[in-house]
């Protein structure tokens, strides 16, 4: 029987990153797994063939050959300097790459040091776009749990300490068999702590933190869009018995502005000019939104709708050396309301002198209608 294609056994295109190869594999490893299919010798085939299609793949060298040879690359005595297919269960080929996570999901457990870890937080902070614009710092107060001072994080009462977990000396995980694997979960006494408190701490209950408000200083990057991510190490939820704390995410939200709007680097602003303006020409000042002022030279007959370009005046591209998008002036035409006797006569002293040929948009319009109702009385 012949081989099928490595890529088609992984479910992935030719072109696909090692990224996305490793994500295939592990999800069809941990389906197949003859542990969780025990005596399917199906599963067990398909299972070897997965390990051999991963182990070349990930493999720069080991896939450039395959790319151009196939299958004969690996043929014994095919000269191409790479001999048979891989053992699937060797630890130092592919499945070694997905074991510590396969192993995790599998037994419902995480690796020990991961357990002293403290929670992450998430703080949602709006910012207005001119903040987005320059970049800026703010305050932030958190609540969340810190080392408890009374008893440095340990969990035990002061003067006592944590005694070493009996059923994992200390480790955070028991070892059993399984299968052909020794596999390790999570301690079920000390919970991947490694220690046990038997008199916990009067202040925190034994918990090795409390609850607190911190004041945190957020650097926020110019540039920055609707729905960034900061990340602070560190920051978030105390590791109990001494483990890292937990990391603070800060999304931010960026607000409404009454002026700009944003699409992406670029800033757009809807600016209204006088009937006279546009039907003669002139200048309007248009404002930056560093605080500036740029002027736009509105052309004799602009219509509503024409837009002017002002280059590098739009928002700063995060991390991007100094390069800014583009700010789109908007113009439309606003009509006069309130017009006092002496501005209605002089409208009306414009219309008397005729508008033949002033207004090309109405009067090729209204030629259509025209048309159209001829061609609908004809009809009839």
């Amino acid at each position: 029987m012949s081989k099928r294609d490595y890529y088609d056994v992984l479910g992935c295109k030719k072109s696909a990153p090692v990224s996305e190869l490793k994500s295939a594999y592990r999800k069809l490893a941990m389906e197949l797994h003859p542990d969780r299919n025990p005596g399917d010798k199906t599963c067990e085939a398909k299972f070897k063939e997965i390990n051999e299609a991963y182990d070349v793949l990930k493999d720069d060298q080991k896939r450039a050959a395959y790319d151009r040879f196939g299958h004969a690359a690996f043929e014994q005595g095919n000269g191409n300097g790479f001999h048979g297919g891989s053992n699937p269960f060797d630890f130092s080929g592919s499945f070694a790459d997905v074991f510590e996570d396969i192993f995790g999901e599998m037994m419902g457990g995480g690796r020990g040091k991961r357990q002293n870890r403290g929670g992450d937080l998430r703080y949602n902070l709006s910012i207005s776009l001119e903040e987005a614009f320059k970049g800026s710092k703010a305050e932030i107060k958190v609540p969340s749990a810190v080392a408890c001072e009374a008893c440095k994080g340990s969990g035990a009462e002061p003067g006592t300490s944590a005694e070493v977990c009996p059923t994992c000396g200390g480790h955070g995980k028991v070892r059993a068999s399984q299968g052909f694997f020794t596999i390790e979960r999570t301690c079920p006494q000390c919970q991947g702590r490694g220690k046990i408190v038997r008199k916990p701490c009067k202040s925190c209950g034994g918990a090795g933190h409390v609850q607190k408000e911190r004041t945190l200083v957020v650097d926020i990057p110019a540039g920055v869009e609707e729905g960034t991510r900061i990340r602070l190490t560190g920051e978030g939820q105390a590791g109990f018995g001494g483990g890292p704390n937990g990391d603070l995410y800060v999304f931010l939200s960026v607000e409404q502005h009454p002026i700009f709007q944003r699409d992406g680097h670029d800033l757009y602003c809807r600016v209204p000019v006088s009937f006279v303006t546009a039907a003669l020409g002139g200048t309007v000042e248009v404002p930056i939104l560093d605080g500036g002022k740029a002027q736009v030279k509105v052309a004799e007959g602009t219509q509503t709708g024409r837009q002017f370009r002002i280059r590098g005046k739009g928002m700063p591209v995060l991390r991007g050396n100094g390069l800014a998008g583009d700010l789109f002036v908007e113009i439309f035409v606003e009509t006069p309301v309130k017009l006092s006797k002496a501005q209605k006569d002089l409208l009306h002293q414009f219309s008397d002198c005729g508008a033949s040929g002033c207004q090309p948009e109405c009067e090729g319009f209204f030629a259509k209608v025209k048309a159209f109702w001829d061609g609908t009385a004809t009809k009839h």
